[in-house]
Formats: structure tokens, C-alpha cells, sequence
């Protein structure tokens, strides 16, 4: 009783999860208190900030070891970017980030222009191996939903239409993955290997007969934006002028990118059907015995990865770059939500945020082709900071993630 009431006067005890969004939170104002708007100029403020942050995480590691092995990483990383950021002209940093009130809010627009493809792939990914199938023709689905995308758009004059009809396209080539991987029990690494190489191809190919190899023209659909007015004035003042650049002109499949996000969780863990999905890709032979169709499951799993992820193909084509195609435009984006979809530890919301920090580094690589006259290279220093991020993730240094026991295991039925 001494003890409980000494506990009630001294207040709450921070428990160690709080610490550790503590410590990530710290870090992360490391690097944000030398960018717009603060535009902190002396290199104390991000020492300060990122040793509280090492300190945090390594207290908490010793209850939470990759929340805090994840703080403190994040500390130094942040300390290393905040002190480059103070050597940097107040006038660069506003190029890259936006000046004023605006500060980050075109950024945001734009990177997640450039976040939405990998969204739809990373989250297509997520139900082929939470199946138990690996699927890394992601990059070769995204790239027929490109191609047949602006293709049905351009035939329809339907935006809609041409989503649609790259989804089909997407699902057919994940329709003969899921045969070679799930029927014949193939390889299924060197099957998707190859569904990559036939979308490049087919695409070339069709792109050569159809368009003679030249851009496909001005007269395709793209998808519209999403005006969002109201934003201007909740909250009033600069705050709705702030929210409004960010959030009120995205384009419609933006916003189906984050209904996807949501549906995907509520599918896959709130639902019978994503339970069977689960036990397909965690233990197939206790699914069968209880029931489960594997076969089937596994099969629309991987269809519906392929249709997500020629979704964000057909984003890619129609939206992002509004009715322009080039062979082999994906240029890996299906290898990098694959990698997103690890970082996130297979689940929906983590997939979603590592691909993000994918989308924002690209467009904060863009932005930073300002530095090219006196820092030669320093965009493609920036570009390769996410995927770096990435392999120290893979690797255990912030923390393994976990992928479904069974995935990339053929299954015979007894």
C-alpha cells in the first residue's frame, strides 16, 4: 500500500513503448528542426536532439529491443541529415521542402503521386504471400497494367476503362504464375523471374505493333484530381491553406490507394476470409485438414496480387506520368514494393509506410537536382537513402521481420 501510494504521488511511469515513440520521435526532430520552417542554423540542435534520441532507444532496448535498436538508429541517421541540412543554404532547403507556410505541403502531394503505384503493388504482395506464394513478377504485373492500361484508356476514352482493363492484364499473368507455382509447384522465384522478363516482351512487342514504338499521344484520358475545397477554410487561416495544397487536389486513385490500405487490414485480419488466407500461407496442411480449399485460396490470392499490382501500373501510365508510356517504365518499382512490403513485416499499414518513404525519397531526390551545380550527385546520394534503409532493416540491425512460415513452399495435397 506504501509502495502504490508513493507510485500515485510520483505520477504515471512512462512505460517503455512510450519511450521508444519517444526516442523516434526525438530523432526525427534531429533532422526536421534544420529544415523549413524552423531552419535551425547551428549543428547543437541536432546533436542535442539525436543523443536524446541513442539515449531513449538504448534504455528502451533493454525491454523492446528492436523498438529501441530502431530510436537508436534513427538518432544517428537523423543527426548525420540534420548537420548536413545546417550547411545548406536557406534557399536550397526551400527548394527542396517549400518555403514559408507551405512549407512541406507540395511535397507531400507530389510524393505520394509517386508513392501510389508502389501502395497497390506492395499491398497486391501482401495477399500472394500471406498465401504462401512469393511472387516477384510484381514488376512485370505493374508493367502490363502500364501498357494495356493506357491502351484500353486510349481505345474506351475511359480512364476507368483503361484501369480496368490493366487489372485484367495483370490478373491473366498472375493467373499463369500462380499455375507454374501452385499446379506444376515450380520454382516459384525463377517463375516470377520469368513473368518479368514475358511482360517486358509482351509490352514491347504490342508497343511496337500498336503504337510503331512511339509516344502513345495527348488524346489519353488521364485521371482526374479530386477537388477538395473545403480544406481551405478547416482549419481557417494558413493552417486550411497548408492542408489544402497537401490533401485537396490528389487524383482519384490516390484516394483508392488508401481505401485499398484500409480494406486489405480489414480483409486480412478482421475477416474469415483473411484467416484462410493466413493459415494457407502459415501451416496449408492444418488449413486442408480443416477444410480450406489451398488450391483455391492460394490461387486468388495471387490473381488479386496481380490485379493490385497492375493497378499501380496502370497509375504509373495514366496519372502519374497523364498518358505516357515507355517500355520497361516501371523501372523496378515492382522489386522496390516488394521490398516495402518486408520492410513492413507483411502487414498492410507497415507496407503502406515503407512505401511512402520510398514515394518521398524520390521526390525529394527530384527536388534536390537544385545542388547538382555545386554538390555533383548528391540526388542519387538521397535516392539510395530508403533502400538503405531498407537493408538494415532486412538485416536485423532495427529488426527481422517475419514472413508467413510457409511461403515459398509448394503444397502437395495429400
Amino acid at each position: 500500500m506504501i509502495a502504490s501510494a508513493e507510485r500515485l504521488e510520483r505520477g504515471p511511469i512512462p512505460t517503455p513503448r512510450r519511450l521508444g515513440v519517444l526516442g523516434c520521435m526525438l530523432a526525427a526532430t534531429a533532422f526536421w528542426i534544420a529544415l523549413p520552417p524552423v531552419h535551425a542554423r547551428s549543428i547543437v540542435w541536432p546533436i542535442v536532439f539525436g543523443a536524446a534520441a541513442v539515449v531513449v532507444g538504448l534504455w528502451t532496448a533493454r525491454d523492446l529491443p528492436r523498438l529501441g535498436r530502431t530510436a537508436a538508429v534513427s538518432g544517428v541517421l537523423c543527426v548525420a541529415l540534420g548537420i548536413i541540412a545546417t550547411r545548406s543554404s536557406v534557399g536550397h532547403l526551400e527548394d527542396v521542402f517549400g518555403g514559408g507556410d507551405q512549407a512541406w505541403s507540395a511535397l507531400i502531394a507530389t510524393g505520394l503521386v509517386f508513392a501510389t503505384p508502389l501502395i497497390f503493388a506492395a499491398i497486391g504482395g501482401l495477399f500472394s504471400e500471406r498465401s504462401g506464394v512469393v511472387n516477384i513478377g510484381l514488376e512485370g504485373m505493374m508493367l502490363m497494367g502500364c501498357f494495356w492500361g493506357i491502351y484500353g484508356a486510349d481505345k474506351t476514352g475511359s480512364w476507368v476503362a483503361g484501369v480496368l482493363v490493366g487489372m485484367g492484364s495483370g490478373g491473366l499473368l498472375a493467373l499463369i504464375h500462380a499455375f507454374f507455382a501452385i499446379h506444376l509447384r515450380s520454382d516459384q522465384i525463377v517463375g516470377g523471374t520469368a513473368i518479368n522478363f514475358l511482360a517486358l516482351g509482351v509490352t514491347g512487342y504490342f508497343f511496337y505493333q500498336l503504337y510503331g514504338g512511339n509516344n502513345v499521344g495527348g488524346s489519353v484520358p488521364g485521371i482526374p484530381n479530386l477537388q477538395i475545397s473545403f480544406l481551405k477554410h478547416i482549419p481557417p487561416g494558413g493552417l486550411g491553406q497548408w492542408v489544402y495544397t497537401a490533401f485537396g487536389n490528389l487524383d482519384y486513385l490516390i484516394w483508392v490507394g488508401f481505401l485499398v490500405v484500409v480494406l486489405a487490414w480489414l480483409v486480412m485480419f478482421k475477416t474469415p476470409l483473411g484467416l484462410r488466407i493466413r493459415a494457407c500461407g502459415e501451416h496449408p496442411r492444418a488449413a486442408d485438414t480443416v477444410g480450406i480449399n489451398v488450391y483455391a485460396v492460394r490461387y486468388a490470392s495471387v490473381v488479386t496480387s496481380g490485379m493490385l499490382a497492375a493497378a499501380g501500373g496502370a497509375y504509373l501510365s495514366l496519372g502519374a506520368l497523364q498518358g505516357t508510356f515507355n517500355e520497361n517504365m516501371t523501372s523496378g518499382r515492382g522489386f522496390i514494393a516488394l521490398a516495402a512490403l518486408i520492410f513492413g513485416n507483411w502487414r498492410p499499414f507497415g507496407a503502406f509506410g515503407a512505401a511512402l518513404l520510398f514515394g518521398f525519397s524520390e521526390q525529394v531526390a527530384l527536388n534536390m537536382q537544385t545542388y547538382n551545380n555545386s554538390l555533383p550527385g548528391i540526388g542519387i546520394l538521397i535516392n539510395i537513402l530508403p533502400y538503405v534503409l531498407t537493408l538494415i532493416a532486412v538485416a536485423g540491425v532495427i529488426g527481422r521481420s517475419t514472413p508467413p512460415a510457409a511461403v515459398g513452399r509448394p503444397y502437395k495435397k495429400q
